[in-house]
C-alpha cells in the first residue's frame, strides 16, 4: 500500500484529535511460544493502520500542528550484529525516509523524551487496556509530570480512549483497502477450490487444512485465523479447530478459512459433501441456510442497519425450519421466543477488514448503527444439528452447514467480495464432480 495512504489516515486523526491533543500508538510485543522460540511476528493493527511499519519495538507519536513535526516514530537502531541474526532493520533514517516521519528516535529513549513532549499538551489520546507494561509506562510518565506541578509543569488534563477515532475510520474502507480486501479474498476463494478438489472420503481434517495453507503461502499470504476444517459431527461445532478426525463417507464438510494479505482478511466459509452428492436431508438444511445468506445479503443496503441482515436470516431460518417441522408455531412468535437458537446460535455477521474481527462499534448511543458505503461486512447464518438433538429425526443428523461471504456497502447497494466461489448446490455439485485431482497428484 503507497505512503500517501498512511499519510492520509495520519492526517485525518489528527485532524479529529485537534491542536493540543497527542496521541501515543504502541505496536504489539514479541511473544514467546515457548522457551526461546517467538511466535512470528505481526503488528499491532492500530499501529499498522497509521504508520505502515511492521517492525517489533515501535512507537508512534501524533502531535498535531507540533512546528518541529507532528509525526514521530521510536524505533530500533540499525545495529549490524543484530540485524546478521534476525533481519534488517530500518533504522531512524528509514523510519524518516521509507515511512514519511517528521522525526525518529531511538526506541530505548521514550523516558527521556515522551514527558516533554506531554509537557503542555491539554488532551493524550491513547487505547488503553491493550498492552498493559505499555500502560504503567504512560502511567509513570503523567505521574512524573503532575508531581512536578510546583515546578511549573502541566501535565495532560485530559485522557482520551483512542481506540474509538480509530475504529471509526477503520470502518470505513478507502479505494486502497477495498483492493487489498478483493486481493485477499481472491486468495482465500482459490485455497477453498484446491481443498474441494483434494477432498473425497477418506482423507483427513487437516491434510485439508494443510492445503489451504499452502494456497495462502504459495500467494503470499498468510491465515487470517485458524482455518475450521469439520467433516460430519465435527461441523456442528462452531470453532472446531483441531481438524484430526478422517472424512467418511457421507459426511459433509465445513472449510471456514480466511487469507490475510498485505494486513488485509478474508472470511470465507463453504460447505460441501465429501462424496460431491448432497443427500435429500442435507439439501434441505443446506438450501435453507443458503436461502437465509441470500436474504441476509440483499439486507445489505446503504440506509439499513447493522441488524437487517441478521433478522432476514434469522425471520428466513425460522419459516424454513416450520416448513421442514424442526420448529412448531407461529414464525413471529417463534424469533420473538428466539427458538432458532437451538439450531441457529450466532450472529449472521461482523465487520471485516484489517482483523478478521474488524474494529468498528455496532451501535451509536444505543442504536444499531446505519450502514453506510465502505463498510465491509460477513454474512454468515447457519444450522447446526448434531446427533441425538431431541424431536430432530435422524436422517438430520450431524449436518452442520454454514456459508459465509465477504459483502461490501455500496453507493447502490452491495458487492460480494467472493462471489466467485461455488455455493449453489448445481454449482457446488458440479465442481466437485468436474474438478477434483486424486490426493496423489493435487497440486
Amino acid at each position: 500500500m503507497h505512503a500517501s495512504e498512511f499519510a492520509r489516515r495520519r492526517q485525518e486523526l489528527m485532524d479529529m484529535i485537534g491542536p493540543g491533543g497527542m496521541a501515543l500508538i504502541p505496536t504489539a510485543p514479541v511473544k514467546n511460544r515457548n522457551r526461546d522460540v517467538e511466535y512470528p511476528y505481526r503488528p499491532d493493527s492500530y499501529f499498522y493502520y497509521l504508520t505502515g511499519f511492521a517492525e517489533p519495538e515501535a512507537l508512534a507519536v501524533l502531535i498535531p500542528q507540533r512546528e518541529q513535526g507532528q509525526f514521530l516514530l521510536f524505533c530500533r537502531e540499525r545495529d549490524q550484529e543484530k540485524e546478521s541474526w534476525h533481519g534488517r532493520r530500518a533504522g531512524l533514517e528509514g523510519a524518516c525516509e521509507l515511512y514519511g516521519a517528521d522525526d525518529a528516535f531511538p526506541i530505548t529513549d521514550l523516558d527521556e523524551i515522551i514527558p516533554g513532549l506531554m509537557e503542555g499538551c491539554r488532551r493524550l489520546y491513547h487505547a488503553m487496556g491493550y498492552y498493559p507494561e505499555f500502560d504503567a509506562q504512560v502511567t509513570d510518565w503523567l505521574n512524573n509530570l503532575r508531581s512536578r506541578v510546583r515546578e511549573g509543569v502541566c501535565a495532560p488534563a485530559e485522557t482520551v480512549h483512542l481506540d474509538h477515532l480509530l475504529n471509526e475510520l477503520r470502518l470505513f474502507k478507502s479505494p486502497a483497502e477495498i483492493e487489498a480486501l478483493q486481493a485477499s479474498a481472491d486468495i482465500a476463494m482459490q485455497a477453498h477450490r484446491r481443498a474441494m478438489q483434494y477432498c473425497r472420503p477418506g482423507v483427513w481434517e487437516y491434510q485439508l487444512a494443510a492445503q489451504i495453507q499452502h494456497s495462502f503461502l504459495e500467494a503470499g499470504a498468510q491465515t487470517a485465523y485458524s482455518p475450521i476444517v469439520g467433516g460430519g459431527e465435527n461441523g456442528c461445532i462452531l470453532h472446531y479447530t483441531e481438524n484430526a478426525a478422517q472424512i467418511r463417507d457421507g459426511d459433509l464438510v465445513l472449510i471456514d478459512a480466511g487469507a490475510e494479505y498485505q494486513f488485509y482478511a478474508s472470511d470465507i466459509t463453504r460447505t460441501f459433501p465429501a462424496n460431491g452428492r448432497f443427500s435429500a436431508a442435507q439439501k434441505e438444511i443446506y438450501e435453507l441456510v443458503l436461502a437465509a445468506q441470500t436474504a441476509a445479503i440483499a439486507a445489505v443496503q446503504p440506509g439499513n442497519r447493522w441488524i437487517d441482515p441478521h433478522r432476514a436470516a434469522v425471520e428466513s431460518i425460522t419459516e424454513g425450519l416450520c416448513r421442514l417441522g424442526l420448529l412448531f408455531g407461529k414464525p413471529r412468535v417463534l424469533i420473538e421466543e428466539e427458538a432458532y437458537k437451538r439450531f441457529f446460535m450466532h450472529r449472521t455477521g461482523h465487520w471485516l477488514g484489517m482483523d478478521v474481527h474488524d474494529a468498528g462499534e455496532y451501535k451509536v448511543h444505543d442504536e444499531w448503527r446505519d450502514l453506510e458505503p465502505g463498510m465491509v461486512m460477513t454474512i454468515e447464518p447457519g444450522i447446526y444439528i448434531p446427533a441425538g438433538l431431541s424431536g430432530v429425526p435422524e436422517k438430520y443428523w450431524n449436518i452442520g452447514v454454514r456459508i459465509e461471504d465477504d459483502v461490501l456497502v455500496t453507493e447502490e447497494g452491495n458487492r460480494v467480495l467472493t462471489a466467485a466461489l461455488p455455493k449453489s448446490v448445481a454449482a457446488l455439485e458440479a465442481f466437485l464432480q468436474t474438478a477434483r485431482t486424486t490426493p496423489e497428484t493435487s497440486a
